[in-house]
This record gives C-alpha cells, sequence and structure tokens, in this order.
C-alpha cells in the first residue's frame, strides 16, 4: 500500500517510465527489422552510388574470386574494388541516361579476338613463362561456352567450380571498360579549340620578349618583424579554398613507439645456437644436405677475394684449410660461419661450346638424355660435326647459328654445373654430359686464358640476430603499461618525450578507410587503429597496444600507443590543425605586402639601391614557359610582364620567392599566324589527353557516395 501511495503521488515518474518503456520498444523493433539501420539489408550494404546500394555480399564474393589469392594488402585490393563498384555504378547511370550500351557482339570480341582483346583479359590469361596469351586455353573456355558445356566441364575440372561466377563479373567488368571508353571518346571528339584559343596558344609560345627586373627577397624581413594572428591564417586559407579544401573528415594520431631490439643476452644465446653446430657443419659429409636443412646457403659459384658475396671474410677464406669452418662472426644483422668447400686456381676467362636439349620434365629429362647421348657418340665416331649438330639440334637461340661457341667466358658467367666443368673439372677438348635447370648439354671445353686468379667456393650457416621472444613481452609490457599510466594525449607526449627509449612520432592525417599509418606502415593493426581513432575523441588513448611486425624477420618489431591528437572536419582546415605547414607561405605573404608598399616610383636603379640589391635581365622569355633561368619558377611575373607594352614598368608583384618591379625591354609584334591548324591540333590533343584521367574522377565528384566499408573492415 506504501508502494501505491508513493507512485499515486509522483504520477508524472510513472509516465516517464511507460514513455521510456515504449521508446525502448520502437528502437528494438527498428533494430531488428530489415529496413531499420541495424538491420538484416544494412548489414549487407556496402554503400550507395546515388541511391544504388553496393552489396557487401556480392562485393566480397567478387573479393574471393578476384584477390582470393592475391598476395598484395586486403584492404588495397578492396579498395580497389570498391573504386570499381563506384565507377561502375557512375558510368552505367550515365551510360543508360544517354543510350550507350555494350552489345553481345562487342564483349565477344573483347574476351576472345587476338586483336581487340581487352587488356583484363590478356593479363588474366598470360602464360607467366612465356609472357604470352593462352590462346589454347581462350580457345577452350570459348567453345565450351558456345556449347552450353560449361556445367559439364566444371563437373570433368577441366573449368573451376567458381568460373560462372568469376566469367560473370568479368564479364561486367569488360562492359564497364567498354563503356568508360566511350565516354571517353564521347567527350574528347567534343572538344574543341575554337580560332581565338589557337591564336592565344600561338601568341604564348612565339612571342619572344625581354625584360629587366629587381627582385626583392622576402629575407629583407627578417620574420622576427612580422606578427601573425589566426585571421591571418584564415584569409590565406579562404585565398587559397581550392588547395586546401578537403572533402572528408581526417585525423592524426600522436604515436608512443617502443621498438623491439635483441638484447645483449639475446644476441649471446643466438651466437652460441649458431657456435654448437660448428663441429656437425664441419663434418658434415654431404654439404648441400646439411646446409639446407640448417637453413643456410651453399654458393654455386667461385669467388675471388675482391668478389662481394666473400669480401669481409676474404682473408679467413684463403688462409684456412678446405673443410674447415671460420666463425660465428658478426656481420650487419646476423651471426655467420663460413665452410670451405674448395679452393682452386682458375682461369679468368674461358671460350667454350656446347648443343644444348631443352627439358622441364622428368620424363622429357630422361628422353633428351638419350639422344644427348646418341649426339656425344656420333661426334666421337666422326660421323658427324660438333659445328654441324649444334647448328642442327641445339635449342640455345645465343649460340646455335655459330656451332654453338661462346667465347671470353668468365667464372660464374654460366649455370653451376656449366661453371663448374669449363672453369674447374673439365679437360680441353674433351665432350661432356651436363645437366641443368634448362636441360642436357653436350659440352666441349676450347680454350682458357693463361691469366687465373685463386677462387673459392664456400657454405655458410646464419642465425639472423633478432630480439627473443622473452624481450618482446617485455617490450609488449612496457607498452601496457605506458598506456596504464597516461589516460591522454597530453600525458602520452609528455611521457613519450621525458623516456628516452620511447619514440614520439606524429601520424599523417588520414581518412576512415585509409589502411596505412606512417611510420609504422600498413597490416591488420593500422587498420585497426584508424578505425578506432574514427570512434575516439581528441585527446583519448587507445587501451590496445597495436603490434607492427618486421617485414623482413616477422618478430613482433614495433609495439605502438596511440592518442587521438587532431580532428579536422570536411571543409577548410582549422588554423591549429595546419598553421605549422602553411606559416612561412602567410609570412611571405605578409611580408610581401609589406615590401610592396615600401617601393617607391618606376626606376629600377632606384628601387635596386632602395633595397641593396640589382637590376636583372631575362631574354627570349615566353608567356607560356614555366622556368626561367635567373628568374626562377615566377608565373605571376611572367603574367604581369605580358601585359606591359614595350618601355613600361608594372607595378610591384608579389612572387613566389619575393616582390618584383618589372620593365618590358623588347616585345616584338607578333607575326601572322601561319599554322593555326598544327596548332589547333596541339591543343587538341593536349585537352584530349586529359580525358581518360579526369572524367571518371569529375564524374565520382558530383556523385552523391555513401560509404560504409569502415564499420566491416
Amino acid at each position: 500500500m506504501a508502494l501505491i501511495g508513493k507512485i499515486r503521488k509522483n504520477s508524472w515518474l510513472l509516465v516517464v517510465l511507460i514513455g521510456l518503456g515504449l521508446g525502448g520498444f520502437v528502437v528494438m523493433d527498428m533494430m531488428n527489422s530489415a529496413s531499420g539501420p541495424g538491420g538484416a539489408n544494412a548489414q549487407r550494404d556496402l554503400g550507395e552510388v546515388d541511391g544504388q546500394k553496393v552489396d557487401r555480399v556480392e562485393f566480397e564474393r567478387a573479393y574471393s574470386l578476384l584477390y582470393g589469392n592475391s598476395a598484395t594488402s586486403a584492404m588495397a585490393n578492396r579498395t580497389q574494388l570498391w573504386n570499381w563498384y563506384v565507377e561502375n555504378s557512375i558510368l552505367q547511370e550515365e551510360a543508360e541516361e544517354i543510350g550507350l550500351g555494350v552489345g553481345r557482339a562487342e564483349i565477344n570480341e573483347l574476351e576472345f579476338s587476338p586483336t581487340r582483346r581487352s587488356g583484363i583479359v590478356t593479363t588474366r590469361f598470360m602464360d607467366p613463362t612465356t609472357r604470352q596469351v593462352n590462346e589454347q586455353q581462350l580457345a577452350l573456355i570459348k567453345q565450351t561456352i558456345e556449347n552450353g558445356n560449361v556445367q559439364q566441364a566444371i563437373e570433368t575440372g577441366q573449368l573451376s567450380p567458381s568460373f560462372v561466377e568469376y566469367w560473370r563479373h568479368q564479364r561486367k567488368e569488360l562492359v564497364k571498360e567498354r563503356l568508360q571508353a566511350k565516354l571517353n571518346a564521347l567527350v574528347s571528339k567534343g572538344m574543341y579549340a575554337p580560332t581565338w584559343m589557337a591564336e592565344m596558344g600561338y601568341a604564348e609560345a612565339n612571342q619572344p620578349v625581354d625584360i629587366a627586373y629587381v627582385k626583392v627577397p622576402f629575407d629583407e624581413i627578417d620574420n622576427s618583424e612580422i606578427a601573425l594572428s589566426d585571421d591571418d591564417y584564415r584569409n590565406y586559407l579562404q585565398a587559397h579554398r581550392a588547395t586546401y579544401e578537403q572533402d572528408e573528415e581526417t585525423r592524426g594520431l600522436k604515436l608512443a613507439i617502443f621498438t623491439v631490439e635483441p638484447t645483449e643476452q639475446d644476441s649471446a644465446a643466438l651466437r652460441q645456437e649458431l657456435n654448437d653446430k660448428k663441429e656437425a657443419f664441419r663434418t658434415a659429409e654431404n654439404d648441400s644436405t646439411y646446409v639446407l636443412r640448417n637453413e643456410g646457403q651453399l654458393l654455386n659459384a667461385y669467388y675471388s677475394a675482391t668478389d662481394a658475396a666473400i669480401v669481409p671474410i676474404a682473408d679467413q677464406v684463403f688462409s684456412m684449410a678446405v673443410g674447415d669452418v671460420y666463425g660465428p662472426y658478426a656481420e650487419a644483422n646476423t651471426f655467420r660461419m663460413v665452410k670451405l668447400l674448395e679452393r682452386h686456381m682458375i682461369s679468368d676467362s674461358a671460350d667454350t661450346r656446347h648443343i644444348l636439349l631443352s627439358a622441364s620434365t622428368p620424363a622429357q629429362f630422361t628422353q633428351v638424355e638419350t639422344r644427348i647421348d646418341s649426339i656425344k657418340n656420333a661426334i666421337e665416331s666422326g660421323s658427324d660435326t660438333f659445328e654441324a649438330l649444334a647448328e642442327r639440334l641445339s635449342e640455345d637461340p645465343g649460340s646455335n647459328t655459330n656451332g654453338g661457341v661462346y667465347e671470353n667466358v668468365t667464372p660464374n658467367q654460366f649455370v653451376p654445373a656449366f661453371n663448374k666443368v669449363l672453369f674447374v673439372t673439365g679437360e680441353i677438348g674433351q665432350l661432356y654430359k651436363v645437366r641443368t635447370l634448362y636441360g642436357w648439354h653436350l659440352v666441349e671445353v676450347l680454350s682458357r686464358s693463361a691469366a687465373q686468379t685463386e677462387r673459392a667456393k664456400v657454405a655458410f650457416l646464419a642465425k639472423e640476430i633478432v630480439p627473443s621472444k622473452e624481450t618482446q613481452d617485455n617490450a609488449y609490457d612496457a607498452a601496457s603499461a605506458f598506456i596504464a599510466n597516461n589516460q591522454s594525449a597530453a600525458d602520452l607526449t609528455a611521457a613519450a618525450e621525458a623516456d628516452p627509449s620511447v619514440q614520439l612520432e606524429s601520424s599523417q592525417m588520414f581518412t576512415t578507410n585509409d589502411f596505412t599509418i606512417n611510420p609504422v606502415g600498413d597490416g591488420n593493426d593500422a587498420r585497426e587503429m584508424i578505425r578506432w581513432a574514427f570512434n575516439a575523441d581528441k585527446g583519448d588513448v587507445s587501451g590496445t597496444v597495436y603490434v607492427f611486425k618486421d617485414q623482413a624477420s616477422y618478430f613482433d618489431g614495433k609495439y605502438v600507443v596511440a592518442a587521438l591528437d587532431n580532428v579536422q572536419r570536411a571543409g577548410l582546415p582549422e588554423v591549429a590543425n595546419i598553421k605549422s605547414e602553411i606559416e612561412p607561405l602567410v609570412m611571405n605573404e605578409k611580408k610581401g605586402a609589406q615590401l610592396k608598399s615600401q617601393i617607391q616610383g618606376s626606376d629600377l636603379m632606384a628601387i635596386a639601391n632602395q633595397f641593396s640589391t640589382q637590376v636583372d635581365t631575362a631574354t627570349n622569355i615566353t608567356f607560356n614557359q614555366t622556368l626561367v633561368s635567373g628568374l626562377g619558377n615566377e608565373p605571376k611575373v611572367i603574367a604581369s610582364a605580358y601585359g606591359l607594352e614595350e618601355g613600361q614598368v608594372s607595378g610591384p608583384i608579389v612572387g613566389q620567392t619575393g616582390v618584383f618591379v618589372v620593365k618590358m625591354l623588347r616585345k616584338p609584334t607578333l607575326a601572322t599566324p601561319t599554322n593555326l591548324p598544327q596548332v589547333r591540333q596541339r591543343l587538341h590533343a593536349d585537352q584530349r589527353s586529359k580525358v581518360a584521367g579526369a572524367l571518371v574522377q569529375a564524374m565520382k565528384k558530383n556523385a552523391d557516395i555513401e560509404d560504409y566499408r569502415s564499420v566491416f573492415y
């Protein structure tokens, strides 16, 4: 009863509670409905382009088909695919509006015609060995499609199970490519330079003038004499809006970076681990097998003391006995041991001839060896000559037209097996069968130079000097403790500046779909850092330690703590966010205004004396010239000069590097153009060449694009 009485006295509270409850049911219904903000459809939409939805399921299916085996960044691939979807949607909309299409015959040509085939198909069906299009495979696909046997070919393994989806998407790509080419052509053909423009183009390139000028550099006024206000920065930004205005919000981070370095204990342990293998390495009966099993390196070449591969240890290699091991020794970031396998005095060059029969499979090698034996017997029996057989049978295009001969071959120029016969084991005048990765060779050593150099063949065992798991864990713990002790961007900055073991960096400004953080790199953690930044408030510190792998050795190379330091909304930047970047430019602009007000009269010599500078000249300059000797890149100066008549002097001109006053010395009358058609053609070519790169980008800028990718990736 007491409770009921309280409710009666506070009936307003009951009304509020009932209202909140009903509101909760409405929100839940919206969230659970298929069309609500959090419903099933919303979860499927990756974005919208002029109201056309980009379905996430379809997008992921296309991603899997095109990039399933890609070794490049997943985010880079998704960005490329997203751009394709956006451009395709825009182009399809435009094509439908103007009645532009791509017919079945065109698609067939883009897929299969050797002369009109799309670059998309050419790239995807290129044999990686020959770098030629696999015409046989494309012909099989064409026949299979035309005969309606696609499903049968999939069932028998001739085509991939995903072939139908893959080919369907590829056709969409071909249609998009063709529509884009047609639109580019329409716009390009519609561009025309009228006579007045051609005459102007002629004048810009064919009216050379001479000028005298005085330059008063901005350094004439010391920076300390100029006071800049926020209004100065704002005015500069407004005046240069096109340069600094941005379409998307960007954000920036302060990064406390814990670089993981191997400790002395790590190095000592790694050195000892390598040293423990020294005796086994020395006594190994099969050096190749032992080196391979222990992730070492056997150099199948013969090196002199001056060759880069052994320069650091040349003294040891050429003084130790064959079979001995030297090390461990440190080289760069690696501990190494070297074993001397062979050492010989080797000629500096040799002449040889060979016959090559190519092979790539075990069966081919067996078959070809039999043929090489027959060729060898024919030469040794005298029934045929080496020269004739080389020209008739050898498959080496570099020598089969001159009897198989190579002259002045140097050590290590040929593959290892050939190299060893030619310089070490072979006798002059004898025939040798040599197997290489190219096939079977029949080799004859013709001669060797008298000049010789001592050379060695070596094998290495190596251990990269990397941080141990314990060292990595300790660095991670330090980064975690750093987060716990620094809960704001200001605290993070102060703590990092006070700790020499922590590297403090500022990231670049990034957008919501970027995937790289400079200076630490890209990858999943970089992407997660960006996603966090766009859900944080300025000054927040992330509770996550972000991990960046060493790209060479793949240990945890850096642990990073991030704080949101900068938020720049779309539009013109706030002064505080860009002040340091534009300060020199604003300073020069203000100096320019001050210097301009100090310049008196139009006598160049007097102005030069006033500022202790000199009068310079520039000759034969044209309006479209970008760089003038002595003057530099000063487009405002050139433009102002061309507005003068001969003998006239300009007012002060604030340029890129100072304030200028210009006098026109010579301005000849422009000759009547005799080549306007050629000028017009050049203007056409110049403008039309820009269409392919600019048209779609302009269409994208004008489209209504909603991008939800950051919700998912």
